[in-house]
């Protein structure tokens, strides 16, 4: 039950921005072990909160109960846990979240409290309060910003203290890729977003629209690792990115292919299994490129 309302497949978004500031700060030879632990707990809990606030706001909506399946089912809408419970369960990670922040500020500084402050208040207001930011068309620009370059510069700033024009850069692919995740759900969610009055770029100008958009967010990620291990100076071996390139095909073939929601939640799933093997393998260049 907790499981699905957990929806784990959605943490790798979460994971890899904290793997690629990391491990930036590790090719500069200034990684701090016990604290990428600690931030990448405190990210995977923060992605389970909003998980859950979003449970537990959709089950509030007429229009949405049942009918968004971004899990296999909703916990709620099946009576397995109730939303008391899930209310609950969001209140709890989010404080565990905060614990740990507060001892990461004591360690590197009061800009990561500004940081986990913000990141906090947005995700709640993402996909809760009176009216979530995710449903008024600020979901694309606020994943991309607070999932890219704001959780890989602060993961980087934790080891550092410091933000750097390279923090700035790497994070660009991360925030290209994680938001195409978004886009390929709007894409799939086109009608019932559309019944419940959501807003994003989707529902304003339609799935052609969605599948440019998807498009160019995947072509950006790819165009800027090269770019980024040439020109940028950080080293050939973040070319390993190009291993998702294989993922990154199955995710545009099913985007570009047949229009129905069956197709688009395979688009989804793949979308994410790219963002995965792209912030892995880009990471993992990263940390070489020391060698």
């Amino acid at each position: 039950m907790w499981y699905w309302a957990a929806r784990p497949f959605t943490l790798t978004a979460s994971i890899v921005p904290i793997l690629v500031g990391s491990a930036l700060a590790f090719q500069e030879d200034r990684a701090v072990v016990h604290l990428f632990v600690l931030a990448l707990i405190a990210s995977v809990l923060v992605q389970i909160g909003t998980n859950l606030t979003d449970e537990f706001s959709d089950d509030a909506i007429p229009e949405a109960r049942g009918q968004k399946l971004i899990a296999p089912y909703k916990v709620i809408a099946l009576g397995l846990l109730s939303n008391r419970t899930v209310k609950l369960g969001a209140v709890l990670s989010f404080a565990l979240a905060t614990g740990i922040g507060l001892y990461i500020v004591a360690v590197a500084g009061w800009p990561i409290l500004v940081i986990a402050l913000a990141s906090l208040f947005v995700a709640y207001l993402y996909a809760g309060g009176p009216k979530p930011l995710g449903t008024v068309g600020l979901g694309n620009p606020l994943v991309f910003v607070f999932m890219g370059p704001v959780m890989v510069m602060g993961a980087y700033y934790v080891h550092v203290r410091e933000i750097t024009m390279d923090a700035f850069l790497v994070s660009v692919p991360v925030a290209c890729l994680v938001t195409a995740i978004l886009v390929a759900n709007d894409l799939r969610d086109l009608e019932e977003d559309r019944v419940a009055g959501k807003t994003t770029p989707v529902t304003l100008f339609g799935r052609p629209f969605g599948r440019l958009l998807f498009t160019a967010l995947v072509v950006g990620a790819f165009v800027a690792a090269p770019l980024l291990a040439t020109v940028g100076g950080l080293g050939l071996w973040l070319l390993l990115s190009g291993v998702a390139l294989y993922p990154a095909y199955g995710s545009l073939r099913k985007i570009w292919g047949e229009e129905s929601r069956p197709s688009f939640a395979v688009a989804m799933r793949n979308s994410a299994r790219l963002h995965w093997w792209f912030g892995v393998t880009f990471a993992a260049g990263l940390v070489l490129g020391r060698l």
